[in-house]
């Protein structure tokens, strides 16, 4: 166990992380859920800034046409020449695409409207589900990385499919309320399906609670039976509804660096490490 200090909100973070510069394989996580409105985006866009606290050196892929991962992290559609649209069409590799957030250790590949575009101009194209992962090849082998998230838009596209078939794990947010357990029920059937013609190796990492209000009974039961039919795939760290986390994207900033000290943010960093010793186990495991 050693310590790692970054610089998250102009002061020092330092928090304990395993192996954090040992060398190993590039790990790919796709944020997914099928169902709007759970804090995919939040997560991803958090969890890769808390991840990157912690030693990690991570990548953020924007795959929705809304472009909120990359309007979230500060950076402006102005600034956004080259994205991941341009990748899945292949006129740019992967690593051209990227840009530097203003967060140490992590890095951004753009979204922009052009995204929705991509189910229709790849047509019956060769490949045309795997040009994700045939462009992560290059990351992989750069070593750059130690993470990449995948931020997903929120339905069973060519791009989702693309970052499942390019994914080694599914992380899944799961808002606290009634409706989301369909949502998690269709998510699993979609892995299944990416598991048995795409992608074989494809597993749920994790499924993290967000929106978690203590207040409210139904955020308890939710929970509950959540952690009942999933177990140990649940993480222990639950996401609460947060104010803080909802304002930090109008200032182009992640809630670690808009108020470190808020709630939603120490869940965030509880998160990071959670994901880190799991990967661990993971790794020693195999």
């Amino acid at each position: 166990m050693i310590e790692v200090v970054s610089f998250v909100s102009g002061a020092p973070v330092v928090v304990p992380v395993a192996e954090a510069s040992r060398p190993r394989p590039l790990r790919v996580l796709v944020v997914a859920n099928q169902k709007g409105g759970v804090g995919k985006t939040t997560t991803a866009i958090n969890l890769g800034t808390a991840l990157a606290a912690v030693g990690e050196r991570v990548l953020l892929i924007d795959s929705d046409p809304q472009g909120n991962a990359s309007t979230g992290l500060g950076v402006p559609r102005a600034d956004r020449r080259v994205t991941l649209y341009d990748v899945l069409m292949g006129a740019t590799p992967l690593l051209d695409a990227v840009t530097a957030t203003r967060l140490p250790g992590l890095d951004l590949a753009p979204a922009d409207p052009d995204l929705s575009g991509v189910e229709i101009e790849l047509g019956q194209e060769a490949r045309r589900s795997f040009r994700l992962r045939d462009a992560l090849q290059a990351v992989r082998d750069s070593g750059r990385y130690t993470y990449v998230l995948i931020d997903c838009p929120p339905s069973l596209n060519l791009l989702t499919v693309n970052a499942m078939a390019a994914a080694d794990a599914v992380l899944v947010p799961l808002q606290c309320e009634f409706f989301a357990l369909e949502g998690l029920s269709q998510l699993m059937r979609t892995v299944d399906l990416v598991r048995g013609s795409l992608n074989p190796r494809l597993e749920i990492q994790g499924v993290v609670l967000t929106m978690f209000d203590r207040r409210n009974r139904l955020s308890e039961q939710v929970a509950g039976d959540v952690r009942s039919h999933f177990g140990d795939t649940v993480y222990r760290t639950v996401i609460p509804r947060n104010v803080r986390v909802s304002e930090a994207p109008s200032f182009g900033k992640p809630v670690l660096v808009y108020d470190i000290h808020c709630a939603g943010s120490q869940a965030y960093l509880k998160l990071a490490r959670e994901v880190v010793q799991r990967e661990r186990a993971r790794r020693e495991a195999a």
